[in-house]
């Protein structure tokens, strides 16, 4: 598989063509562009205090820069994957160790949501390793979302591809927040990933919002992209009509068998960029430290709460990589000052 090569801190030189920003097909009028990728490389060059000030600014606008909101993922059905995105342990087409499972039954994912809240997340995110599910699927996935929020928790789902039928199915059920990530910038996708295209992604955040759903949407950074490929990323996001709720900035989490393993490290500071770049560009939305985090410094985790930051994935566990222990975030918050969005209901 070809990967895109660049420093790690990502000044090599842009791609030979220009970033273009991929519109969803539709007949209606095609919103304006809010951002531009020249514009969001502007940002990403600011001197590094200048460029988390802007941030701080616009995140005390919105938000208590004091909170964060804790969110926790289970991995309802693991493994055996059809697609091939090179940076997935759970891919058929490679050999990293993960087993496919069954879907978990109804009172196991409660048990674990109930324990989620116990250690206060307010948010229970459920992942199923599905290039996209089959209606009996979603039908099953809908009797979770109800399990889960008669806990009075707030529901999130990252399951593949949705058509129209099976997001209003979702939305009936209760679902908050459907996740779909972009990954990376258009012309970077193909590199990263052969088994669907940039507008499949796109037609499936167009039915969540049109089922009514909060949009969770965000990308991977460090897969050998360069700035400019980064900058196209979040232009991609921010330019959405609405850009989404929820935005998660991942790092990628090498897992040897897959062919992003191996690929050169992106320096933490670019990291901390991307993270400020989110929140100027999408000021109403939570910026999520997704997958990554385990390999952060605590100091690196701290600028990323300064930039913008306010939701963590937060338990011992995301899909398949480890993640902090919960001890040791809530006392990183508690040394930081920092505090968790109370839980609903």
């Amino acid at each position: 598989m070809a990967i895109v090569t660049s420093s790690s801190a990502g000044t090599a030189a842009a791609s030979a063509q220009p970033i273009q920003i991929v519109r969803p097909k539709a007949a209606k009028p095609v919103p304006v562009e809010r951002w531009s990728v020249a514009e969001i490389e502007a940002l990403f060059a600011l001197p590094f205090p200048e460029l988390l000030h802007r941030a701080q600014l616009v995140h005390r606008e919105h938000f208590d820069p004091t909170e964060v909101e804790l969110a926790t993922l289970l991995s309802i059905k693991t493994g055996g994957c059809p697609e091939d995105c090179g940076y997935c342990p759970q891919s058929v087409h490679y050999d990293t160790g993960v087993d496919a499972t069954k879907m978990m039954e109804v009172d196991a994912v409660r048990e674990a949501a109930i324990a989620a809240k116990g250690a206060g997340a307010t948010r229970f995110c459920m992942g199923a390793a599905w290039r996209a599910p089959k209606d009996r699927d979603v039908e099953k996935v809908a009797d979770l979302i109800r399990e889960v929020k008669s806990l009075g928790l707030e529901a999130c789902c990252t399951l593949g591809m949705l058509n129209e039928d099976q997001a209003v199915t979702l939305k009936e059920a209760g679902l908050d927040y459907y996740n779909h990530n972009l990954d990376t910038a258009p012309e970077t996708y193909g590199k990263i990933i052969s088994t669907r295209d940039y507008q499949d992604r796109l037609d499936t955040l167009e039915h969540v919002r049109n089922a009514g759903m909060s949009v969770c949407c965000g990308g991977i950074v460090g897969m050998g992209e360069s700035r400019t490929e980064r900058a196209g990323l979040v232009a991609q996001i921010a330019n959405l009509e609405p850009y989404p709720e929820s935005v998660p900035i991942n790092e990628l989490v090498q897992v040897e068998g897959t062919p992003l393993h191996g690929t050169d490290k992106l320096d933490p500071f670019e990291f901390v960029r991307t993270i400020a770049v989110a929140r100027i560009t999408m000021p109403k939305a939570r910026v999520r430290l997704s997958a990554g985090r385990q390999q952060m410094g605590e100091g690196i985790q701290a600028l990323c709460f300064l930039a913008g930051a306010n939701s963590i994935f937060y338990g011992d566990k995301l899909l398949t990589t480890g993640n902090p222990e919960v001890d040791r975030d809530r006392e990183l918050l508690e040394r930081l000052g920092l505090h968790s969005r109370h839980v609903m209901g």
